[in-house]
């Protein structure tokens, strides 16, 4: 069953809703494996151990957003 279109912010952050949501787009769910294990090389590569951090917090973010962006962009 999709998820309502009008999905609040709140409701995109559960973990039934992400697990959904990834199951249903496998192509975003392997990018999002991708982005979480390279943001934090990346980061290191670019600016050190403070990129690294940076790294691993726009990883996680992208990861808990993507569901909730690609939802209200219509994806």
């Amino acid at each position: 069953m999709p998820p309502p279109s009008d999905l609040s912010f709140a409701e995109s952050l559960t973990s039934e809703q992400r697990q959904n949501f990834y199951e249903r787009h496998r192509f975003l769910a392997i990018l999002m494996i991708l982005v979480v294990l390279f943001s934090p090389c990346a980061g290191v590569y670019v600016a050190g151990l403070l990129g690294a951090g940076i790294g691993v917090l726009l990883s996680i973010a992208a990861y808990y957003l993507t569901p909730y962006v690609w939802l209200q962009i219509g994806g």
